[in-house]
Protein backbone atom coordinates (compact mmCIF):
# COMPACT_ATOMS: atom_id res chain seq x y z
CA UNK A 1 0.00 0.00 0.00
CA UNK A 2 2.85 2.32 0.87
CA UNK A 3 4.47 1.81 -3.07
CA UNK A 4 0.95 2.34 -4.45
CA UNK A 5 0.44 5.56 -2.85
CA UNK A 6 3.67 6.78 -3.69
CA UNK A 7 3.20 6.32 -7.03
CA UNK A 8 1.01 9.15 -7.52
CA UNK A 9 3.35 11.48 -5.40
CA UNK A 10 6.08 11.05 -7.87
CA UNK A 11 4.04 11.67 -10.60
CA UNK A 12 2.94 14.92 -9.05
CA UNK A 13 6.28 16.03 -7.82
CA UNK A 14 7.31 14.99 -11.62
CA UNK A 15 4.55 17.38 -12.77
CA UNK A 16 5.17 20.30 -10.53
CA UNK A 17 9.28 20.23 -11.76
CA UNK A 18 8.19 20.09 -15.39
CA UNK A 19 5.61 23.28 -15.05
CA UNK A 20 8.39 24.97 -12.82
CA UNK A 21 10.82 24.24 -15.82
CA UNK A 22 8.37 25.76 -18.33
CA UNK A 23 7.33 28.61 -16.15
CA UNK A 24 11.17 29.84 -15.67
CA UNK A 25 11.77 29.03 -19.51
CA UNK A 26 9.17 31.87 -20.56
CA UNK A 27 10.11 34.07 -18.17
CA UNK A 28 13.76 34.23 -19.14
CA UNK A 29 12.89 34.33 -22.61
CA UNK A 30 10.39 37.28 -22.38
CA UNK A 31 13.03 38.87 -20.37
CA UNK A 32 15.09 39.15 -23.72
CA UNK A 33 12.76 40.13 -25.82
CA UNK A 34 11.59 42.90 -23.37
CA UNK A 35 15.51 43.40 -23.38
CA UNK A 36 15.94 43.46 -27.15
CA UNK A 37 12.78 45.86 -27.45
CA UNK A 38 14.30 48.37 -25.17
CA UNK A 39 17.66 49.01 -26.92
CA UNK A 40 15.92 48.89 -30.23
CA UNK A 41 13.73 51.42 -29.13
CA UNK A 42 16.83 53.56 -28.82
CA UNK A 43 18.94 52.84 -30.98
CA UNK A 44 16.15 52.44 -34.06
CA UNK A 45 15.98 55.52 -36.11
CA UNK A 46 11.93 55.61 -35.22
CA UNK A 47 12.41 55.70 -31.86
CA UNK A 48 15.15 58.24 -32.16
CA UNK A 49 13.26 60.77 -34.21
CA UNK A 50 10.31 60.30 -31.85
CA UNK A 51 12.63 61.23 -29.46
CA UNK A 52 13.05 65.23 -30.36
CA UNK A 53 10.88 67.52 -29.20
CA UNK A 54 8.49 65.35 -26.23
CA UNK A 55 9.84 66.61 -23.43
CA UNK A 56 10.45 70.04 -24.09
CA UNK A 57 6.44 70.25 -25.35
CA UNK A 58 5.08 68.14 -22.00
CA UNK A 59 7.65 69.16 -19.23
CA UNK A 60 9.62 72.13 -20.19
CA UNK A 61 12.42 69.84 -19.01
CA UNK A 62 16.40 70.46 -20.82
CA UNK A 63 17.24 68.74 -23.35
CA UNK A 64 19.60 66.73 -21.40
CA UNK A 65 16.58 64.95 -19.74
CA UNK A 66 15.93 63.14 -23.16
CA UNK A 67 19.76 62.08 -23.73
CA UNK A 68 19.56 60.84 -19.82
CA UNK A 69 16.37 59.09 -20.15
CA UNK A 70 17.68 57.48 -23.29
CA UNK A 71 20.70 56.55 -21.85
CA UNK A 72 19.11 54.39 -18.98
CA UNK A 73 16.37 52.67 -20.90
CA UNK A 74 19.62 51.49 -22.95
CA UNK A 75 21.45 50.44 -20.22
CA UNK A 76 18.32 48.83 -18.88
CA UNK A 77 17.97 47.03 -22.02
CA UNK A 78 21.60 45.55 -21.85
CA UNK A 79 21.32 44.40 -18.51
CA UNK A 80 18.05 42.70 -18.65
CA UNK A 81 19.56 40.93 -21.45
CA UNK A 82 22.55 40.20 -19.41
CA UNK A 83 19.73 39.01 -16.47
CA UNK A 84 17.98 36.93 -18.48
CA UNK A 85 21.00 34.13 -17.62
CA UNK A 86 20.52 34.55 -14.21
CA UNK A 87 16.92 34.00 -14.24
CA UNK A 88 17.48 30.93 -15.97
CA UNK A 89 19.54 29.66 -13.13
CA UNK A 90 16.60 30.81 -10.64
CA UNK A 91 19.18 33.81 -9.20
CA UNK A 92 17.40 35.45 -6.50
CA UNK A 93 19.35 38.69 -7.68
CA UNK A 94 18.91 38.63 -11.12
CA UNK A 95 14.94 38.70 -10.58
CA UNK A 96 15.31 41.98 -8.30
CA UNK A 97 17.59 43.41 -10.68
CA UNK A 98 14.73 42.39 -13.90
CA UNK A 99 12.26 44.23 -11.65
CA UNK A 100 14.35 47.36 -11.33
CA UNK A 101 15.02 47.27 -14.91
CA UNK A 102 11.22 47.10 -16.39
CA UNK A 103 10.74 50.00 -14.20
CA UNK A 104 14.00 51.73 -15.58
CA UNK A 105 12.72 50.64 -19.32
CA UNK A 106 8.58 51.54 -18.32
CA UNK A 107 8.53 54.91 -16.82
CA UNK A 108 10.70 56.67 -19.09
CA UNK A 109 8.74 55.41 -22.14
CA UNK A 110 5.56 56.20 -20.17
CA UNK A 111 6.69 59.96 -18.97
CA UNK A 112 8.83 61.40 -21.86
CA UNK A 113 8.91 59.29 -25.18
CA UNK A 114 5.02 57.93 -25.69
CA UNK A 115 6.60 54.45 -26.14
CA UNK A 116 3.59 52.99 -25.02
CA UNK A 117 3.82 49.57 -26.55
CA UNK A 118 7.36 49.39 -24.97
CA UNK A 119 6.49 50.40 -21.46
CA UNK A 120 3.52 48.01 -21.48
CA UNK A 121 5.79 45.19 -21.97
CA UNK A 122 8.02 45.64 -19.66
CA UNK A 123 5.52 46.51 -17.16
CA UNK A 124 4.08 42.98 -18.45
CA UNK A 125 7.22 41.16 -17.91
CA UNK A 126 7.63 43.02 -14.30
CA UNK A 127 4.34 41.56 -13.48
CA UNK A 128 4.64 38.34 -14.57
CA UNK A 129 8.38 38.23 -12.29
CA UNK A 130 6.10 39.62 -9.14
CA UNK A 131 3.88 36.43 -9.92
CA UNK A 132 6.82 33.68 -10.06
CA UNK A 133 8.51 35.04 -6.91
CA UNK A 134 8.88 31.98 -5.76
CA UNK A 135 10.60 30.04 -8.41
CA UNK A 136 13.54 32.24 -7.96
CA UNK A 137 15.62 31.19 -4.63
CA UNK A 138 18.91 30.43 -5.90
CA UNK A 139 21.57 32.16 -3.60
CA UNK A 140 24.01 34.85 -4.40
CA UNK A 141 28.29 34.05 -5.09
CA UNK A 142 29.00 33.35 -1.12
CA UNK A 143 32.46 34.17 -1.89
CA UNK A 144 31.89 38.20 -2.79
CA UNK A 145 28.70 39.31 -1.52
CA UNK A 146 28.70 43.08 -2.63
CA UNK A 147 31.76 42.46 -4.53
CA UNK A 148 29.06 43.94 -7.26
CA UNK A 149 28.69 47.02 -5.65
CA UNK A 150 32.60 47.40 -5.04
CA UNK A 151 33.11 47.18 -8.95
CA UNK A 152 30.59 49.39 -9.97
CA UNK A 153 31.29 52.20 -7.30
CA UNK A 154 35.64 51.50 -8.24
CA UNK A 155 34.85 52.03 -12.04
CA UNK A 156 32.29 55.13 -11.88
CA UNK A 157 35.05 56.79 -8.97
CA UNK A 158 37.86 55.96 -11.41
CA UNK A 159 36.07 57.47 -14.13
CA UNK A 160 35.12 60.44 -12.76
CA UNK A 161 38.50 61.31 -11.03
CA UNK A 162 39.89 60.87 -14.50
CA UNK A 163 37.37 62.97 -16.03
CA UNK A 164 37.91 65.68 -13.15
CA UNK A 165 41.40 65.87 -13.87
CA UNK A 166 40.84 66.26 -17.89
CA UNK A 167 38.95 69.05 -16.92
CA UNK A 168 41.19 71.22 -14.39
CA UNK A 169 45.10 70.08 -15.86
CA UNK A 170 44.72 71.67 -19.15
CA UNK A 171 44.99 75.60 -20.03
CA UNK A 172 41.96 77.80 -19.57
CA UNK A 173 41.45 78.30 -23.07
CA UNK A 174 40.79 74.56 -23.81
CA UNK A 175 38.58 74.11 -20.67
CA UNK A 176 36.27 77.01 -19.82
CA UNK A 177 33.85 76.73 -16.77
CA UNK A 178 33.22 79.33 -14.09
CA UNK A 179 33.55 77.03 -11.43
CA UNK A 180 34.44 73.46 -9.43
CA UNK A 181 31.02 72.94 -9.20
CA UNK A 182 30.76 73.28 -13.33
CA UNK A 183 33.07 70.98 -13.60
CA UNK A 184 32.13 68.07 -11.23
CA UNK A 185 28.76 68.37 -12.56
CA UNK A 186 30.23 67.61 -16.22
CA UNK A 187 32.02 65.05 -15.25
CA UNK A 188 28.95 63.36 -13.53
CA UNK A 189 26.48 63.73 -16.19
CA UNK A 190 29.05 62.27 -19.11
CA UNK A 191 28.30 58.84 -17.27
CA UNK A 192 24.85 59.41 -19.29
CA UNK A 193 26.32 60.61 -21.98
CA UNK A 194 25.30 64.43 -21.06
CA UNK A 195 27.14 67.22 -22.12
CA UNK A 196 26.68 69.86 -18.81
CA UNK A 197 28.14 73.99 -19.04
CA UNK A 198 32.01 73.00 -19.39
CA UNK A 199 33.19 74.78 -22.91
CA UNK A 200 35.88 73.64 -24.84
CA UNK A 201 38.65 75.50 -26.90
CA UNK A 202 39.47 71.87 -28.21
CA UNK A 203 36.57 69.45 -29.73
CA UNK A 204 39.03 66.75 -29.45
CA UNK A 205 38.83 67.42 -25.67
CA UNK A 206 35.27 67.55 -25.35
CA UNK A 207 35.26 63.97 -26.80
CA UNK A 208 37.87 62.99 -24.98
CA UNK A 209 35.67 64.10 -21.32
CA UNK A 210 32.74 62.32 -23.15
CA UNK A 211 34.34 59.01 -24.08
CA UNK A 212 35.75 58.04 -20.49
CA UNK A 213 32.23 59.09 -19.30
CA UNK A 214 30.83 56.46 -21.56
CA UNK A 215 33.10 53.59 -21.08
CA UNK A 216 33.58 54.18 -17.17
CA UNK A 217 29.55 54.21 -17.20
CA UNK A 218 29.05 51.04 -19.21
CA UNK A 219 31.91 49.45 -17.66
CA UNK A 220 30.36 50.06 -14.21
CA UNK A 221 27.31 48.39 -15.16
CA UNK A 222 28.93 45.36 -17.36
CA UNK A 223 30.78 44.55 -14.84
CA UNK A 224 29.08 45.20 -11.30
CA UNK A 225 26.30 43.21 -12.91
CA UNK A 226 28.20 40.63 -13.50
CA UNK A 227 30.05 40.35 -9.90
CA UNK A 228 25.84 40.57 -8.87
CA UNK A 229 24.81 37.58 -10.74
CA UNK A 230 28.12 35.91 -11.65
CA UNK A 231 27.37 32.35 -10.00
CA UNK A 232 28.83 30.82 -6.93
CA UNK A 233 32.48 29.46 -7.38
CA UNK A 234 33.21 28.54 -3.42
CA UNK A 235 36.60 27.45 -2.49
CA UNK A 236 37.01 23.60 -2.77
CA UNK A 237 38.43 21.07 -0.05
CA UNK A 238 36.99 19.05 2.61
CA UNK A 239 36.85 19.04 6.19
CA UNK A 240 38.92 16.46 8.16
CA UNK A 241 35.05 14.90 9.16
CA UNK A 242 33.94 14.60 5.35
CA UNK A 243 37.03 12.99 4.55
CA UNK A 244 36.82 10.17 6.85
CA UNK A 245 32.99 9.98 6.59
CA UNK A 246 34.00 9.38 2.22
CA UNK A 247 36.97 7.02 3.24
CA UNK A 248 34.31 5.14 5.09
CA UNK A 249 31.92 5.10 2.72
CA UNK A 250 34.52 3.49 0.25
CA UNK A 251 35.53 1.34 2.40
CA UNK A 252 32.54 -0.50 2.93
CA UNK A 253 31.32 0.15 -0.68
CA UNK A 254 34.35 0.91 -3.44
CA UNK A 255 34.29 -2.42 -5.02
CA UNK A 256 31.42 -1.06 -7.76
CA UNK A 257 33.50 1.76 -8.82
CA UNK A 258 37.38 2.07 -10.08
CA UNK A 259 36.78 6.15 -9.45
CA UNK A 260 35.53 6.10 -6.04
CA UNK A 261 39.30 6.38 -4.18
CA UNK A 262 39.86 9.66 -6.33
CA UNK A 263 36.95 11.62 -4.29
CA UNK A 264 39.42 12.07 -1.67
CA UNK A 265 40.97 14.95 -3.94
CA UNK A 266 41.86 17.98 -1.80
CA UNK A 267 40.04 20.27 -4.46
CA UNK A 268 36.41 18.36 -4.12
CA UNK A 269 33.46 19.15 -1.96
CA UNK A 270 30.86 16.37 -1.15
CA UNK A 271 27.20 16.47 -0.29
CA UNK A 272 26.09 13.31 1.77
CA UNK A 273 22.17 11.66 1.46
CA UNK A 274 19.77 12.66 4.17
CA UNK A 275 20.94 9.08 5.72
CA UNK A 276 24.32 9.77 5.56
CA UNK A 277 24.56 6.33 3.41
CA UNK A 278 25.79 7.70 0.13
CA UNK A 279 27.34 10.76 -1.36
CA UNK A 280 28.26 12.77 -4.28
CA UNK A 281 31.66 14.67 -4.07
CA UNK A 282 32.08 17.22 -7.17
CA UNK A 283 33.98 20.88 -7.64
CA UNK A 284 32.07 24.33 -8.97
CA UNK A 285 33.70 25.71 -11.91
CA UNK A 286 32.47 28.30 -14.45
CA UNK A 287 29.07 27.80 -12.87
CA UNK A 288 29.01 24.32 -13.47
CA UNK A 289 28.77 21.34 -10.04
CA UNK A 290 30.88 18.81 -12.03
CA UNK A 291 30.36 15.41 -10.40
CA UNK A 292 32.79 12.49 -10.88
CA UNK A 293 32.40 8.96 -10.69
CA UNK A 294 29.26 7.37 -9.57
CA UNK A 295 28.06 7.98 -6.11
CA UNK A 296 29.27 6.77 -3.16
CA UNK A 297 28.01 4.37 -1.04
CA UNK A 298 25.40 2.08 -0.98
CA UNK A 299 23.66 2.09 -4.05
CA UNK A 300 20.10 1.66 -2.19
CA UNK A 301 20.76 5.57 -0.94
CA UNK A 302 22.07 6.81 -4.03
CA UNK A 303 18.99 8.82 -4.91
CA UNK A 304 18.72 10.72 -1.46
CA UNK A 305 22.73 11.31 -2.38
CA UNK A 306 21.67 12.73 -5.74
CA UNK A 307 18.50 14.84 -4.80
CA UNK A 308 20.72 16.48 -2.48
CA UNK A 309 22.99 17.66 -4.64
CA UNK A 310 20.61 18.27 -7.32
CA UNK A 311 19.34 20.64 -3.94
CA UNK A 312 22.53 22.12 -3.69
CA UNK A 313 22.79 23.23 -7.28
CA UNK A 314 19.49 24.91 -7.40
CA UNK A 315 19.87 26.72 -4.74
CA UNK A 316 23.11 28.19 -6.11
CA UNK A 317 22.01 28.30 -9.42
CA UNK A 318 24.62 25.68 -10.63
CA UNK A 319 24.63 23.67 -13.57
CA UNK A 320 24.62 19.91 -12.64
CA UNK A 321 26.85 17.47 -14.54
CA UNK A 322 28.31 14.56 -13.80
CA UNK A 323 31.93 13.43 -15.40
CA UNK A 324 33.32 9.56 -16.26
CA UNK A 325 30.20 7.63 -14.56
CA UNK A 326 29.73 3.83 -15.00
CA UNK A 327 26.31 2.66 -16.82
CA UNK A 328 24.64 1.70 -14.31
CA UNK A 329 25.44 5.53 -12.30
CA UNK A 330 24.00 6.86 -15.37
CA UNK A 331 21.04 4.85 -15.44
CA UNK A 332 20.41 6.21 -11.83
CA UNK A 333 21.51 9.46 -13.09
CA UNK A 334 19.18 9.44 -15.98
CA UNK A 335 15.85 8.50 -13.54
CA UNK A 336 16.86 12.15 -11.67
CA UNK A 337 16.71 14.78 -14.74
CA UNK A 338 19.77 14.42 -16.85
CA UNK A 339 20.84 12.99 -19.54
CA UNK A 340 23.32 10.54 -20.82
CA UNK A 341 26.29 11.13 -23.47
CA UNK A 342 28.93 8.40 -23.77
CA UNK A 343 32.60 9.79 -23.12
CA UNK A 344 34.57 6.94 -23.89
CA UNK A 345 36.01 3.32 -22.41
CA UNK A 346 37.77 2.69 -19.64
CA UNK A 347 40.78 -0.09 -19.86
CA UNK A 348 40.31 -3.19 -17.13
CA UNK A 349 42.91 -5.90 -17.22
CA UNK A 350 41.88 -9.13 -15.27
CA UNK A 351 44.99 -10.51 -13.61
CA UNK A 352 44.36 -13.90 -14.02
CA UNK A 353 43.99 -14.02 -17.70
CA UNK A 354 46.97 -11.34 -18.89
CA UNK A 355 50.24 -12.41 -20.36
CA UNK A 356 52.71 -11.58 -22.45
CA UNK A 357 52.68 -15.04 -24.82
CA UNK A 358 50.74 -14.78 -28.04
CA UNK A 359 51.22 -13.09 -31.53
CA UNK A 360 49.17 -9.72 -29.95
CA UNK A 361 51.16 -8.95 -27.14
CA UNK A 362 54.75 -9.27 -28.84
CA UNK A 363 55.25 -5.75 -29.29
CA UNK A 364 54.75 -5.25 -25.61
CA UNK A 365 57.03 -8.36 -24.30
CA UNK A 366 60.01 -6.96 -26.73
CA UNK A 367 59.87 -4.09 -25.22
CA UNK A 368 59.77 -5.47 -21.93
CA UNK A 369 62.67 -7.81 -22.84
CA UNK A 370 64.87 -4.95 -24.28
CA UNK A 371 64.21 -2.80 -21.05
CA UNK A 372 65.31 -5.75 -18.65
CA UNK A 373 68.41 -6.22 -20.72
CA UNK A 374 69.65 -3.16 -20.40
CA UNK A 375 69.45 -3.35 -16.64
CA UNK A 376 66.23 -1.53 -15.54
CA UNK A 377 64.59 -3.38 -12.54
CA UNK A 378 61.08 -2.84 -10.95
CA UNK A 379 59.81 -2.23 -7.51
CA UNK A 380 56.13 -2.74 -6.53
CA UNK A 381 55.44 -1.35 -2.72
CA UNK A 382 52.40 0.11 -0.96
CA UNK A 383 53.28 3.48 0.18
CA UNK A 384 53.08 2.30 4.09
CA UNK A 385 56.03 0.25 2.80
CA UNK A 386 58.61 2.89 1.87
CA UNK A 387 60.33 4.97 4.08
CA UNK A 388 60.03 8.54 4.76
CA UNK A 389 63.04 9.63 2.90
CA UNK A 390 62.25 7.66 -0.39
CA UNK A 391 58.47 8.60 0.22
CA UNK A 392 59.48 12.36 -0.36
CA UNK A 393 62.27 11.79 -2.53
CA UNK A 394 59.62 9.90 -5.00
CA UNK A 395 57.21 12.90 -4.81
CA UNK A 396 59.73 15.71 -5.50
CA UNK A 397 60.54 13.28 -8.82
CA UNK A 398 56.73 13.29 -9.78
CA UNK A 399 56.46 17.18 -9.29
CA UNK A 400 59.66 17.33 -11.42
CA UNK A 401 58.59 15.49 -14.08
CA UNK A 402 54.72 16.52 -14.42
CA UNK A 403 55.90 18.79 -17.53
CA UNK A 404 52.79 21.20 -17.30
CA UNK A 405 52.17 23.96 -14.66
CA UNK A 406 49.28 22.70 -13.81
CA UNK A 407 48.27 18.89 -12.31
CA UNK A 408 46.60 17.32 -14.92
CA UNK A 409 43.48 15.48 -14.02
CA UNK A 410 40.34 15.46 -11.98
CA UNK A 411 38.08 12.07 -12.20
CA UNK A 412 40.27 9.95 -12.57
CA UNK A 413 43.77 11.43 -10.59
CA UNK A 414 44.34 11.64 -7.46
CA UNK A 415 47.35 14.14 -7.62
CA UNK A 416 48.93 13.60 -4.53
CA UNK A 417 51.78 11.09 -5.74
CA UNK A 418 53.48 8.78 -2.44
CA UNK A 419 51.38 11.09 -0.02
CA UNK A 420 51.68 9.59 3.81
CA UNK A 421 47.48 9.90 3.87
CA UNK A 422 46.90 7.06 1.02
CA UNK A 423 48.71 4.30 2.80
CA UNK A 424 47.17 1.55 0.47
CA UNK A 425 48.23 3.06 -2.74
CA UNK A 426 50.80 1.03 -4.77
CA UNK A 427 53.68 2.72 -6.20
CA UNK A 428 55.91 1.13 -9.03
CA UNK A 429 59.13 2.70 -10.12
CA UNK A 430 61.47 1.77 -12.63
CA UNK A 431 65.48 1.87 -11.62
CA UNK A 432 68.71 1.84 -13.19
CA UNK A 433 72.56 2.32 -11.61
CA UNK A 434 70.36 2.79 -8.51
CA UNK A 435 68.63 6.14 -10.52
CA UNK A 436 64.69 5.99 -10.93
CA UNK A 437 63.71 6.88 -14.08
CA UNK A 438 59.54 6.01 -14.12
CA UNK A 439 57.05 5.66 -11.25
CA UNK A 440 53.40 4.57 -11.65
CA UNK A 441 50.87 5.01 -8.73
CA UNK A 442 47.63 3.18 -8.02
CA UNK A 443 45.01 4.03 -6.08
CA UNK A 444 42.64 1.29 -4.26
CA UNK A 445 39.59 -0.30 -5.97
CA UNK A 446 38.13 -1.71 -3.53
CA UNK A 447 39.45 -4.83 -1.56
CA UNK A 448 40.75 -6.83 -4.86
CA UNK A 449 41.98 -3.72 -7.58
CA UNK A 450 43.42 -1.11 -8.05
CA UNK A 451 43.22 2.26 -10.43
CA UNK A 452 45.81 4.03 -12.35
CA UNK A 453 46.27 7.43 -10.96
CA UNK A 454 49.78 8.67 -12.16
CA UNK A 455 52.16 7.66 -14.78
CA UNK A 456 55.43 9.95 -14.42
CA UNK A 457 58.63 9.50 -16.41
CA UNK A 458 62.51 11.42 -16.64
CA UNK A 459 61.97 12.65 -20.04
CA UNK A 460 65.62 12.53 -20.67
CA UNK A 461 65.49 9.07 -20.38
CA UNK A 462 65.76 7.94 -24.07
CA UNK A 463 64.48 4.56 -23.89
CA UNK A 464 61.36 3.31 -25.08
CA UNK A 465 59.15 1.09 -23.38
CA UNK A 466 59.51 1.85 -19.80
CA UNK A 467 55.67 2.06 -18.89
CA UNK A 468 54.71 -1.08 -20.45
CA UNK A 469 57.80 -2.40 -18.15
CA UNK A 470 56.47 -0.87 -14.89
CA UNK A 471 52.68 -2.24 -15.99
CA UNK A 472 53.53 -5.66 -16.92
CA UNK A 473 55.71 -6.15 -13.52
CA UNK A 474 52.93 -5.02 -11.45
CA UNK A 475 50.30 -7.26 -13.21
CA UNK A 476 52.72 -10.10 -12.14
CA UNK A 477 53.18 -8.69 -8.93
CA UNK A 478 49.39 -8.56 -8.32
CA UNK A 479 48.48 -12.35 -6.84
CA UNK A 480 50.94 -11.00 -3.82
CA UNK A 481 49.53 -7.58 -3.12
CA UNK A 482 45.58 -9.43 -3.63
CA UNK A 483 44.66 -7.85 -6.59
CA UNK A 484 42.23 -9.64 -9.17
CA UNK A 485 42.03 -6.69 -11.57
CA UNK A 486 43.84 -3.28 -12.93
CA UNK A 487 42.30 -0.43 -14.31
CA UNK A 488 44.15 1.57 -16.29
CA UNK A 489 44.03 5.10 -18.75
CA UNK A 490 40.65 5.94 -20.09
CA UNK A 491 40.47 6.42 -23.71
CA UNK A 492 37.96 8.97 -24.76
CA UNK A 493 35.79 8.37 -27.53
CA UNK A 494 37.43 5.34 -28.25
CA UNK A 495 33.60 3.64 -30.12
CA UNK A 496 34.10 6.66 -32.36
CA UNK A 497 37.70 5.90 -33.41
CA UNK A 498 37.10 2.23 -33.68
CA UNK A 499 33.89 3.11 -35.71
CA UNK A 500 35.54 5.45 -38.00
CA UNK A 501 38.09 2.62 -39.08
CA UNK A 502 36.14 -0.35 -39.90
CA UNK A 503 35.01 -1.00 -43.54
CA UNK A 504 31.66 0.54 -44.83
CA UNK A 505 32.00 3.30 -41.85
CA UNK A 506 29.72 6.28 -43.35
CA UNK A 507 30.77 9.50 -43.75
CA UNK A 508 29.69 11.34 -40.51
CA UNK A 509 31.53 8.51 -38.97
CA UNK A 510 34.72 9.06 -40.82
CA UNK A 511 34.56 12.47 -40.25
CA UNK A 512 33.93 12.32 -36.74
CA UNK A 513 37.02 9.91 -35.97
CA UNK A 514 39.29 11.93 -38.22
CA UNK A 515 38.71 15.27 -35.91
CA UNK A 516 39.52 13.02 -33.01
CA UNK A 517 42.76 12.01 -34.71
CA UNK A 518 43.47 15.97 -35.41
CA UNK A 519 42.95 16.70 -31.61
CA UNK A 520 45.37 13.95 -30.33
CA UNK A 521 48.05 16.28 -31.78
CA UNK A 522 47.07 18.44 -27.93
CA UNK A 523 45.28 16.06 -26.03
CA UNK A 524 46.55 12.28 -26.77
CA UNK A 525 43.02 10.80 -27.60
CA UNK A 526 44.20 8.28 -30.06
CA UNK A 527 47.83 7.64 -28.43
CA UNK A 528 45.99 7.00 -25.14
CA UNK A 529 43.91 4.39 -26.56
CA UNK A 530 46.57 2.71 -28.53
CA UNK A 531 48.77 2.61 -25.54
CA UNK A 532 45.94 0.99 -23.46
CA UNK A 533 45.10 -1.69 -26.19
CA UNK A 534 48.66 -3.10 -26.31
CA UNK A 535 47.53 -5.11 -22.73
CA UNK A 536 44.25 -6.57 -24.56
CA UNK A 537 41.73 -4.95 -21.93
CA UNK A 538 38.14 -5.12 -21.25
CA UNK A 539 36.52 -1.74 -22.08
CA UNK A 540 33.97 -0.69 -19.77
CA UNK A 541 32.02 2.70 -21.16
CA UNK A 542 31.85 5.58 -19.12
CA UNK A 543 29.31 8.55 -19.55
CA UNK A 544 28.66 11.92 -19.17
CA UNK A 545 25.58 13.03 -17.70
CA UNK A 546 23.81 16.96 -18.12
CA UNK A 547 20.23 18.53 -17.88
CA UNK A 548 19.98 20.13 -20.85
CA UNK A 549 21.66 20.25 -24.70
CA UNK A 550 22.49 23.99 -24.47
CA UNK A 551 24.44 22.87 -21.15
CA UNK A 552 27.04 20.98 -22.79
CA UNK A 553 29.53 24.19 -23.85
CA UNK A 554 29.30 25.23 -20.45
CA UNK A 555 29.95 21.61 -19.01
CA UNK A 556 32.70 20.71 -21.72
CA UNK A 557 34.53 24.45 -20.46
CA UNK A 558 34.12 23.03 -17.02
CA UNK A 559 35.78 20.00 -17.75
CA UNK A 560 38.21 20.71 -19.72
CA UNK A 561 39.83 23.62 -16.67
CA UNK A 562 39.01 20.46 -14.00
CA UNK A 563 41.19 17.63 -16.38
CA UNK A 564 43.98 20.95 -16.63
CA UNK A 565 43.55 20.93 -19.89
CA UNK A 566 42.94 24.72 -20.51
CA UNK A 567 39.80 26.37 -19.93
CA UNK A 568 39.68 29.84 -18.72
CA UNK A 569 43.20 31.73 -18.29
CA UNK A 570 44.66 31.63 -14.87
CA UNK A 571 45.67 35.23 -15.21
CA UNK A 572 41.69 36.23 -15.89
CA UNK A 573 40.39 34.31 -12.95
CA UNK A 574 42.81 36.02 -10.54
CA UNK A 575 41.69 39.17 -12.14
CA UNK A 576 38.16 38.54 -11.52
CA UNK A 577 38.93 36.55 -7.96
CA UNK A 578 40.70 40.48 -6.45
Amino acid sequence: MIVAAARPLDQASARTAVASRETVRVITWSARIVGLIAVASVVWPAGRVRLRGTVERWLDLPPQATLAAAALVLASGVLLLMVATGLRRRKRRAWQLALLMCASIALPHLVLWRGVGSALTALALGVALLRTRSEFTAQPDPVGKGRGVLVFCQLVGAGFVINMLLLTLPPKHMVMADGWWQRVEHAALSFAGISGDVRFGSEWMGDLVALVGGVFGMGALLLGGYFLLRTAEPKPGLSTDEADRLRELIDRHGTGDSLAYFALRSDKSVVLSPTGKAAVSYRVLAGVALASGDPLGDKEAWPGAIEAFRAECRGHGWVPAVLGCSELGATVWCRHGLDALELGDEAVVDVATFTLDGRCMRGVRQAVAKLRRAGYTVSVRRVAELAEPERQSLAELAERWRGTETERGFSMALSRPAARVDPACVVVTAEKDDQVSGMLQFVPWGRDGLSLDLMRRDRLAGDNGLNELMITSLLAQCPALGVSRVSLNFAVFRAALERGRRIGAGPVARLWARALRLGSRWWQIESLYRFNAKFDPAWVPRYLLFPAVRDLPRIALAAIEAEGFGGRPPALLRVLRR
